[in-house]
């Protein structure tokens, strides 16, 4: 347990090791926290970065999170953690330094996966990719210039990709190994976002044999089931991977992540958060913007109370904006079958669904352009109440 006056390490800027040194000191730890940041830049939300912020709808400060001035934080930028000695409580930096810490937050999220980590695009030509608010420049910058893009990957971040690209009048193209969020959030949820998508002008091709990218011309194109598609751009979303490289050597982590216990602790002074972690017997990832900022509250209490401290609870909550629709899903997904129509306007254009289990319980819902607040979405979609109130909204 981190003492009040203990130095606390938090290595990470993300929304995870931002909320942890928030509830750090809401928990009345009055010791020195360190932030340890990769970027040169103030800490940001990444959400925004494939919506507005891509299109320019948007100027790029509206992504950064508030100062971290009252929080009293040392905000160390430009430094990345190259190894950890848990024994010892020593963090090593980039730069050399040694580190000591009272309590340690491991926070480092995760990297985008390309399609030559898979091995399907052995062309060398590098990829594009949308994780951090500098890909969000190039991105931008391109779409000024590009008249067409593909995107290879039909998840939430690829569809919200797609949406904005036809948005600023690219002829878009998505290319994957299945129909859009049919992983994600289960059949029903992907037929609508695949029509409306059609509808917008988007070409949706999907084989189970995937897609390779190739070279046409001196720059990446990508083959689906023997075709060629080739474009102005080609852009990476086929998920993410956690960043433990600095870990490995500390017995802490594999390449599966960051296994933490019900309070977020890995070690007696360590805990972890957000995208980073693996949690239960099956090792689960929930890499998700509302998961991350409840698994940092919860480590920043555990490292002060420890088992005094309210475990962490699952609640999935996901939202998404895209082809005109603003999603918001609560519940394990994916969705399995056909939901009840709770609510709706005459086109359904406006809609609130509701899954329920073979006995009638509720298991999941989703709202379609309706505002409702998170705890009514919530008790709709029958997931757990929380376990402990959050000490910022």
């Amino acid at each position: 347990m981190l003492a009040p006056d203990g130095v606390a390490v938090i290595v990470g800027a993300s929304i995870a090791g931002v909320t942890a040194a928030d509830e750090l000191r809401v928990a009345g730890h009055v010791g020195p926290i360190i932030l340890i940041d990769e970027q040169e830049h103030r800490p940001y939300a990444r959400p925004p970065l494939s919506k507005a912020i891509l299109t320019g709808k948007e100027a790029l400060d509206t992504a950064y999170l508030p100062p971290l001035d009252d929080l009293k934080v040392e905000h160390r930028t430009g430094v990345t953690a190259a190894d950890l000695t848990p024994d010892e409580s020593v963090l090593v930096l980039s730069t050399g330094e040694r580190l000591f810490y009272d309590g340690l937050v491991i926070a480092t999220g995760s990297s985008p996966v390309t399609m030559a980590d898979l091995g399907l695009n052995t062309t060398g030509l590098p990829e594009l990719v949308l994780r951090t608010l500098d890909d969000a420049v190039v991105l931008s910058q391109r779409f000024k210039t590009a008249e067409s893009i593909i995107v290879v990957g039909g998840g939430i971040l690829g569809m919200e990709l797609a949406s904005a690209a036809r948005e600023a009048g690219l002829a878009t193209t998505v290319l994957t190994n299945e129909p859009p969020l049919l992983t994600m959030g289960g059949g029903f949820i992907s037929k609508l976002v695949s029509e409306r998508a059609e509808r917008s002008g988007v070409s949706v091709h999907y084989d189970p044999a995937g897609v390779e990218l190739v070279e046409r011309g001196g720059r990446l194109a990508a083959s689906l089931h023997g075709r060629v598609f080739e474009a102005d751009m080609v852009v990476t979303t086929v998920g993410d991977r956690p960043r433990v490289e600095w870990l490995l050597s500390s017995g802490l982590a594999d390449k599966r992540g960051v296994p933490v216990d019900s309070r977020c602790r890995v070690a007696h002074n360590i805990v972890a958060a957000g995208d980073v972690t693996t949690w239960g017997e099956q090792r689960r990832r929930m890499p998700h913007w509302a998961a991350a900022m409840d698994q940092g509250r919860v480590a920043a209490q555990a490292l002060v109370a420890g088992d005094e401290a309210a475990p962490y609870q699952p609640r999935p909550y996901f939202w998404s904006d895209q082809f005109g629709l603003a999603l918001k899903m609560a519940g394990e997904c994916p969705f399995p079958g056909e939901p009840v129509l709770l609510e709706s306007d005459d086109d359904l254009d406006r809609a609130v669904y509701q899954w329920r289990s073979p006995d009638g319980d509720p298991i999941g819902a989703l709202t379609v352009n309706t505002p409702m607040p998170i705890v009514r979405l919530h008790r709709t979609a029958g997931t757990p109440p929380r376990v402990f109130e959050p000490a910022r909204s």
